[in-house]
């Protein structure tokens, strides 16, 4: 039995409180895993942050992965696509840890069991993913919303990945952390979604992979709909005939709230676990937070940075060589002046 797990979330500030629920729900169902915290972002001004107060044990920030030109690599990326991208480049790290194996979940995300099915795979596999879908549709929209969408967005769903750190596992990061390091982007027309697209290559690319179909895992508005949700006599949610694992709180909000009345429907047990995970999240918000605060969504000098701006700055080499550190620094950047400058400044 793998006795030496390294479960792992990569999230910013304003995810903060949600990654609470999840590290609270992990150190419950697994008190002897170690938890880290993989943050891509930098402390809010007037927030006082203190590991020892918090549900992990550890927090890894974006330069000490040892990316060279780090902040002009974080410059190219939106908090999306960069909160994905550092996945693969700490998981390559964390296989030559002291560890048998390492398990990725989404912030998002909230145990009820124990994840004893993976631990189990992983004796015999050595990576382990889980599908958006377990079966095929029926329904014209759920086609259009659940079928249609991982064949741009991916089959598997990197909200969650466990991994061995020996053979097929740790070749696996090492490929993926290389591929993130240069394609992490948002941009279905190039045939890329962030780290997840990258997956559909893996059981073919790689020998020992396992795809987990048991329903307790990674439930979902995508999914809920093909799993009957029930609490048993003895108090336990179940998805179908399996006991619920973990799921998948996406889009916690009006969108979450629209995908989910669409695909729950008439279970009662769906909208109660949303309505006590929504409590957890509140009461785990730190009000010295800002919302949606990212550091890395503006200059130093305080002006939003737009989306063309990083497009503009990972298409042009000449612009990288010139401004190594986009974001400026001590209240200035010499980036926004050049922006400025060219009239590119306007609202995007």
């Amino acid at each position: 039995m793998i006795m030496r797990v390294l479960c792992f979330s990569s999230f910013s500030f304003s995810y903060l409180n949600r990654a609470r629920v999840l590290f609270q729900s992990l150190r419950k169902h697994h008190p002897d895993w170690h938890l880290v915290a993989l943050m891509t972002d930098r402390v809010p001004e007037a927030f006082q942050f203190d590991v020892a107060d918090e549900p992990f044990d550890e927090v890894v920030w974006q330069d000490e992965l040892g990316i060279e030109g780090v902040d002009g690599w974080l410059f190219k990326h939106d908090i999306v696509e960069i909160c994905t991208a550092v996945k693969g480049p700490f998981l390559e790290m964390a296989t030559k840890r002291d560890f048998d194996a390492v398990i990725y979940l989404d912030p998002d995300t909230c145990l009820f069991n124990p994840l004893t099915p993976v631990l189990e795979k992983l004796e015999d596999f050595d990576i382990v993913l889980t599908p958006h879908l377990l079966e095929p549709e029926e329904e014209r929209t759920a086609i259009i919303d659940n079928e249609l969408c991982p064949m741009w967005a991916g089959v598997f769903n990197l909200g969650f990945v466990a991994i061995r750190t020996t053979g097929e596992g740790a070749r696996f990061a090492s490929w993926w952390a290389e591929r993130l390091r240069e394609f992490c982007h948002d941009d279905p027309a190039k045939g890329l979604f962030v780290d997840q697209k990258w997956c559909d290559h893996v059981p073919v690319f790689f020998d020992k992979v396992h795809i987990l179909k048991d329903p307790g895992h990674n439930t979902a508005s995508w999914n809920v709909n093909q799993r009957k949700i029930t609490i048993d006599d003895e108090g336990n949610v179940r998805a179908n005939d399996s006991l619920l694992r973990f799921w998948h709180f996406t889009k916690l909000g009006p969108l979450g709230d629209t995908m989910t009345r669409r695909y729950a429907r008439d279970q009662i047990v769906v909208y109660e676990l949303w309505r006590w995970y929504r409590e957890q999240v509140a009461a785990a918000t730190s009000p010295d937070i800002p919302d949606r605060y990212w550091a890395f969504g503006r200059f130093a000098d305080g002006t939003p940075i737009a989306r063309s701006h990083r497009l503009l700055y990972r298409d042009r080499k000449d612009l990288q060589a010139a401004f190594p550190n986009p974001f400026g620094a001590d209240g200035k950047s010499d980036f926004v002046t050049w922006l400025g400058a060219e009239g590119l400044l306007v609202k995007q």
